[in-house]
C-alpha cells in the first residue's frame, strides 16, 4: 500500500524546546526518489517523533539507491510513502513561551537554551542578588551570607531543641527515679521507721539516712572487689564517705512484708544502742530496691577466723580471749540490763563478734534482736538462731529469754577455750556439737584434753578451770539455773584483775585501758557491778586455786 503525505500544518513548537541544542546535519534528506523533510526524518534525531519516523527500505538493487522506497515504521502493514508535502503552512511562535531560548525552534535541535545570568554587562536580571540560570529561564538568590545566617540559625535552633530534648528526657528520668525512690522508702519500711524513730527519744538525731548515690560511690558501684562478706540477712560492702571515713554497708536480700519489721527492728534497736563492744550503725538508705545499713567498719575481721586458724599470722593468745570473753559480757549484759529497754540478741556466736583495730571485741548482726518492755521475762516468737549456739530450752518452747543468750555466750566460751567450732564434722556424731562435747569433757574430768595449745600454754590453771566452771554453768540446759550476764561478766572481770602475767604487762595495760573507756563511755559502771559481786568472782577463783 503506498500513500501520498500532504500535510497543512500548524505548528505550535513549544515542545521543541527540549530538542537536541544542535541540528544533526547528517541526517538523511532523501530515500529513493522522495526527499524527507522535517517533521519526518529518517534515523535517531531526525524526526519529531514515533509517528514521524521514516524507514529507508532499499528493496530490489541494493546498489541502486533509487529503488529505495521509505515506509512509515509505526503503521502495520507497511505503508510506503511516496511524497511528502507541507503545503500553506501556517507556523506561529509564542515569544513568551521561548523567552529564554535561542534560534528556530521549528528545526530539530534548533531551541537552545539562553544563560540570563550571563547577560551583557550592567543587564544583570537579579540586581544585587545572585542568579542562578536554569532551563529556560533563572533564578534570583540570596547572598551566602544571608544563607549562612539561615544555616547557622536553623543548626542553632535544630540543637536547642536537641537540647531541650534531652533536658526533657533527664527531667522525665529524675521524676521516674524520685518516683522510684518514693515507692522503695514504703516498700523498705521507712515510713514504719520514721514512726519507731520518732517515738524514740533523742533517736531520731542519731540515725541518718544516706542517699542511694552517696553510698552507690561510697561502695565503687557495689562492686564486688568489696565485699567483707556475706550471710543470711545480705551481703557486706567496704565502703568510703566523702568525709573520708570507712564504713560497711549491708546490702540486704530482698525481703518480704514478712520480714520487713525484722529489718526496721534492726534499725531502731542500734539506733539506741551506744556502747563501744557493740558495732554503732551510721544511717540507713531506704530508697533503693533493697534496704542499705552503714556501719563502722571493723576492720580485723571475726572471732571466729583467730579462733579456728584462718588467721594464723596473730594467733589469739590468753589475755586476747579473756579479754575479749571479758567485752562481749558487758556488751551482752548492757543489752539485757542497761539499754533504754531489754534488748535480747539471739544470735549470739563467734562469726557475730568482730574485733576493731585494738582487736577490742564488737557484737553485730541484730537482724533476729528484739526489744521487750522492762516488765517482760521472755519474747515467744518463731525459733532463729545458728545451730551449736540454739538454746535447747528456746528451741523446744520457742520461749526466748535473756538466759538464751547466755546460752549462745557459754558456747563462745567453749570456743575461746578449745579453739573448736560449734559444729564440728570431724567430731563423732554424738560429739557434733561443742556444747554437749564440752559439757561431757567436764563431766569426766578431760577439759585439759581438748583445750587449745595456745591456752594451755599461757594460761593458769585456775584461770581456766574458772572460766570453763563459768562456760559449764551458762550451759546448763535448765535455763533458771544459768547465771545472767551480770553474774557472768562480774566473774571475768575477777579473773581479769587476778590474772598475773609478768610477760604480758602491755596486754595488761590494755584491759585497764578498756576499763577506764568502758567506764567513761558505757551507760553501767562497771566497778560499781565489782564492788558489789566481786566477792563471787573472787570466790570461785580461790575455789579453784585451792583444788
Amino acid at each position: 500500500m503506498a500513500v501520498r503525505l500532504v500535510f497543512p500544518i500548524i505548528l505550535l513548537l513549544c515542545s521543541l524546546a527540549g530538542a537536541a541544542d544542535v541540528i544533526n546535519s547528517k541526517c538523511q534528506a532523501r530515500c529513493g526518489n522522495v526527499n524527507i523533510t522535517y517533521p519526518f526524518g529518517i534515523g535517531a534525531g531526525c524526526y519529531l517523533d514515533d509517528w514521524f519516523e521514516i524507514v529507508c527500505d532499499g528493496e530490489g538493487n541494493s546498489s541502486d539507491p533509487a529503488t529505495a522506497r521509505p515506509y512509515l515504521r509505526r503503521l502495520i502493514p507497511k505503508l510506503e510513502v511516496l511524497e511528502i508535502q507541507i503545503e500553506d503552512s501556517i507556523i506561529t511562535q509564542d515569544e513568551a513561551q521561548f523567552a529564554g531560548y535561542e534560534g528556530n525552534p521549528f528545526l530539530p535541535g534548533g531551541c537552545q537554551d539562553i544563560d540570563e545570568c550571563e547577560a551583557p554587562k550592567g543587564r544583570n536580571p537579579c540586581g544585587s542578588k545572585r542568579c542562578k540560570n536554569t532551563r529556560g529561564d533563572y533564578r534570583c538568590l540570596r547572598h551566602q551570607v544571608v544563607d549562612i545566617i539561615i544555616g547557622i540559625g536553623t543548626s542553632l535552633g535544630a540543637l536547642l531543641m536537641i537540647i531541650g530534648g534531652w533536658f526533657s528526657f533527664k527531667l522525665l528520668k529524675k521524676r521516674q527515679m524520685i518516683k522510684a525512690k518514693e515507692k522503695f522508702f514504703k516498700r523498705n519500711g521507712g515510713l514504719l521507721l520514721q514512726q519507731q524513730l520518732s517515738s524514740s527519744e533523742g533517736v531520731v538525731e542519731h540515725t541518718k539516712l544516706f542517699s542511694s548515690k552517696d553510698l552507690e560511690k561510697a561502695t565503687d558501684h557495689f562492686n564486688a572487689n568489696r565485699v567483707l562478706g556475706q550471710g543470711g540477712q545480705g551481703t557486706v560492702y567496704k565502703g568510703m564517705l566523702t568525709d573520708g571515713r570507712i564504713v560497711a554497708v549491708k546490702k540486704s536480700k530482698l525481703i518480704d512484708e514478712g520480714k520487713l519489721q525484722e529489718f526496721i527492728n534492726e534499725v531502731v534497736i542500734l539506733s539506741q544502742i551506744n556502747h563501744r563492744n557493740i558495732v554503732k550503725l551510721l544511717g540507713c538508705c531506704l530508697e533503693t530496691e533493697v534496704p542499705l545499713l552503714v556501719y563502722e567498719f571493723i576492720p580485723n575481721g571475726t572471732l571466729s577466723q583467730y579462733l579456728n586458724g584462718e588467721n594464723e599470722e596473730f594467733p589469739a593468745t590468753w589475755d586476747m580471749r579473756l579479754r575479749i570473753a571479758t567485752e562481749v559480757a558487758r556488751a551482752l549484759f548492757y543489752l539485757h540490763s542497761a539499754a533504754s529497754s531489754p534488748i535480747f540478741h539471739r544470735d549470739i556466736k563467734s562469726t557475730n563478734i568482730l574485733l576493731d583495730d585494738k582487736y577490742r571485741a564488737k557484737i553485730a548482726d541484730f537482724g533476729t534482736s528484739r526489744s521487750i518492755a522492762i516488765d517482760q521475762t521472755h519474747l515467744t516468737t518463731l525459733v532463729y538462731g545458728t545451730f551449736g549456739y540454739l538454746d535447747p530450752e528456746y528451741f523446744q518452747s520457742s520461749q526466748f529469754t535473756e538466759k538464751s543468750d547466755v546460752y549462745s555466750f557459754g558456747v563462745v566460751l567453749a570456743e575461746l577455750l578449745t579453739g573448736e567450732k560449734a559444729i564440728s564434722s570431724s567430731r563423732t556424731l554424738q560429739d557434733k556439737s561443742l556444747a554437749t562435747y564440752f559439757i561431757q569433757s567436764m563431766e569426766e574430768n578431760n577439759l585439759f584434753d581438748i583445750l587449745d595449745k595456745r591456752v594451755l600454754k599461757e594460761a593458769e590453771k585456775q584461770e581456766i578451770i574458772a572460766v570453763a566452771n563459768l562456760a559449764n554453768r551458762c550451759l546448763n540446759l535448765n535455763g533458771k539455773k544459768r547465771p545472767k550476764m551480770k553474774e557472768v561478766t562480774v566473774e571475768l572481770e575477777g579473773i581479769q584483775m587476778l590474772r598475773k602475767a609478768p610477760n604480758d604487762q602491755q596486754n595488761n595495760e590494755v584491759v585497764e585501758d578498756d576499763r577506764i573507756e568502758n567506764d567513761q563511755h558505757d551507760v553501767f559502771s562497771t566497778s560499781s557491778m565489782s564492788g558489789m559481786d566481786s566477792g563471787t568472782a573472787t570466790e570461785a577463783l580461790l575455789t579453784s586455786k585451792s583444788g
